[in-house]
């Protein structure tokens, strides 16, 4: 994985564990179970009943199903794990994060067992996974805290009064919560009113906790963590920062170490009050305190999550050290002798988190089989934490992330230029992903400059990312490809035969544009004429290669290229765009065929993912207004509310709480314009 190993600083003990198993699943139970093979300890995964053929499944020496699809059956149900555990009779059990990595009643039940838990005890799970009690024990350790009120909220009259007097804008926050989930910000009565019910309501189904509480939202907040590793023996140390400012929706998308606002003194400062947590909390194993940083550089303590986190990479690579070894070395008993002047900062690292969205919908989850999934190369710099292979089947019941993507460098325009690099090589194909609109966060100036805050999507693409338009650096590098690589096809089949050698004349469609582009072979390639204008491109792609590499003018690019239609779909940067190659005579007859206007049911309310119906607010003869929610559909762990786009009145509910929807299944029919 490109980690250096660090000989220093182990304390060997006479045992470390024999047999562990992991209690999850996706990309962080391949992470673990391939550090545990490598230390030589013997792996057990669970899986669920559609998880039997999963990527983590086959990783371990042994496997053990634990019970039907839905998490609260299977990788929730603390009893089934631990039964077996003690069938396998395995020493330890790694959480990685999400489901049980931080729940007090299951580390109980390990204890109880025998079993060693790999992380923090039970207190400290238990007063951190509680937001007022870790507000409470931070302002106690000398942590400043975010202004807010410090009890759960009764309802949303509590709520609405509280908000007044912390004044808006507000966020009312599961006190159970962690992943984005429970979690709305309010800027006014209507949007408090609303975003308490939404937030209490997924924070009981996400962690069986409604309680919500209330504080101050911080404008253009950076979201900054830090590292901690402490062991059993009172020995802590800070592993620097990372910064994990672009989220949307409250969760993480992209995360890199360092942070490019801080500067030394306010790393340390940050550093030694995240270390006076961990000992006020007697924490052991590794953790992450995390922290509001205003743009004035004030900070305040957000949360600390007792777990692993999804963005634990890019420490790894700027520190070289393996976070899951040292989880296991340090609940085997080791001490902790690495000291804190031993931690430094090498290089730079960027994550991006791959997932099976729809960007242009809102984020949508996307669901279906991985008909092709290739990664780019890896190595020193490029590094693929992934939790599927080819062929397997993105359902609706778990979290969407399919794998991450980091990259190393020795700077931070080093990192950024492989990763977007990185981005234009991986092909996944099956299912829509956010692959392009990471290239976009990535190409963005304010992200090149380090201009970031939590706020970061929503203000510069506000529109979402459907309709992003290439530069015209990209726009004719994407015509140049499209004519050599249809030249290339056309002259390689002999389609063409009859036509002469020498320069060909073709009109170019990209998108709604036009060009005119002739092309030429030559010894060193392709000379190719745009507005007449010559740049030389070579290439040695040929179908079925999932991934073109080619050269323009000296500089190395890669993009994506597919039969699509009547001409071509393809993909650079953050950019996709269908593509019509076509003879100058051809194209001038293109100009006369007739456009098929498609007709749209715009009469019926259709699930835009597949999901679970949680509600509908409506019933048949309701008058209903531009805006108005009128169902809400839970989907990957996420409640989506659904809203009307017009005035109408609705003539049919085509489906009940409780049932299981398809993408585009009708649940409301509206009666027609003019009725």
């Amino acid at each position: 994985m490109g980690l250096k190993r660090w000989n220093k600083g182990f304390s060997l003990v006479s045992h470390m564990f024999e047999k562990v198993l992991v209690a999850n699943r996706g990309e962080i139970a391949c992470r673990i179970l391939e550090t545990a093979k490598r230390l030589g300890i013997a792996t057990v995964a669970v899986y669920s009943e559609v998880d039997g053929n999963a990527r983590h499944v086959a990783l371990a020496d042994e496997a053990v199903c634990i019970g039907p699809a839905p998490s609260a059956e299977s990788y929730l149900d603390i009893n089934r794990i631990v039964a077996a555990c003690v069938e396998l009779k395995v020493d330890a059990v790694h959480p990685g994060y999400g489901f049980l990595s931080e729940n007090a009643r299951f580390v109980s039940a390990l204890n109880e067992a025998g079993i060693t838990f790999i992380g923090p005890g039970v207190h400290a799970i238990e007063v951190m996974g509680d937001k007022i009690a870790s507000r409470k024990l931070a302002l106690s350790a000398g942590l400043p805290v975010v202004p807010g009120h410090d009890e759960a909220l009764t309802d949303v009259n509590d709520a609405l009064k509280y908000a007044g007097i912390i004044g808006y804008p507000v966020m009312l926050k599961a006190s159970a919560g962690g992943g984005g989930k429970g979690m709305r910000v309010a800027m006014d009565e209507a949007s408090c009113r609303e975003g308490f019910e939404r937030a209490r309501s997924e924070a009981q189904s996400s962690f069986g906790d409604n309680r919500i509480f209330v504080e101050k939202f911080i404008a253009e907040p950076r979201h900054i963590e830090i590292q901690v590793l402490a062991d059993q023996h009172g020995r802590c140390i800070h592993l620097n920062e990372r910064e994990c400012s672009i989220q949307r929706r409250h969760q993480k998308v992209i995360e890199e170490a360092p942070s490019p606002f801080l500067d030394q003194a306010t790393r340390q400062a940050m550093g030694e009050q995240a270390l006076a947590l961990v000992r006020a909390v007697d924490y052991c194993s590794a953790g992450t305190v995390e922290f509001i940083v205003d743009p004035g550089g004030d900070f305040y303590f957000l949360e600390m999550n007792t777990r692993l986190q999804v963005e634990h990479p890019v420490t790894e690579y700027i520190t070289g050290l393996d976070l899951v070894e040292w989880m296991l070395r340090i609940a085997a008993g080791e001490s902790l002798t690495l000291t804190q002047n031993d931690i430094g900062i090498s290089g730079w690292s960027m994550e991006a988190r791959l997932y099976a969205e729809d960007p242009s919908r809102g984020f949508l989850p996307s669901t279906g089989r991985l008909s092709r999934y290739r990664p780019p190369a890896t190595g020193r710099h490029v590094r693929v934490d992934s939790g599927v292979d080819e062929g397997d089947e993105i359902g609706i019941y778990y979290d969407p992330l399919m794998a991450k993507l980091i990259t190393y460098g020795d700077s931070r325009n080093e990192a950024i230029a492989r990763m977007r690099t990185a981005l234009d090589q991986f092909r996944i194909d099956g299912v829509t992903t956010n692959r392009l609109a990471l290239a976009a966060l990535f190409e963005h100036e304010r992200f090149l400059t380090g201009s970031l805050s939590t706020g970061f999507i929503d203000e510069n693409f506000p529109n979402g990312f459907g309709e992003l338009m290439p530069s015209n650096a990209v726009r004719r590098r994407m015509v140049a490809l499209g004519a050599v690589l249809h030249h290339r096809l056309e002259t390689r089949t002999g389609i063409n035969d009859i036509v002469s050698p020498g320069r060909r004349e073709y009109s170019v469609r990209l998108g709604d544009s036009r060009e005119q582009v002739g092309v030429l072979e030559t010894d060193q390639g392709y000379e190719v004429l745009l507005g007449g204008e010559p740049v030389t491109l070579r290439t040695e792609w040929w179908p079925p290669q999932p991934v073109v590499a080619f050269e323009i003018d000296g500089a190395d690019f890669f993009a994506q290229f597919d039969r699509h239609e009547m001409g071509y779909r393809m993909q650079h940067g953050s950019i996709s765009l269908s593509v019509r190659v076509l003879p100058i005579h051809v194209d001038a007859l293109f100009e006369k065929m007739p456009i098929k206007i498609s007709s749209q049911l715009t009469n019926y309310l259709r699930s835009p993912m597949p999901g679970l119906l949680v509600s509908i607010a409506v019933r048949v003869g309701d008058a209903v207004n531009a805006g108005d929610e009128v169902a809400i559909v839970e989907a990957m762990k996420m409640e989506n509310s659904l809203r009307v786009e017009r005035d109408a009145v609705v003539a049919a509910v085509h489906a009940s709480p409780g049932e299981t929807l398809d993408v585009d299944q009708p649940i409301i029919e509206f009666e027609p314009d003019g009725a």
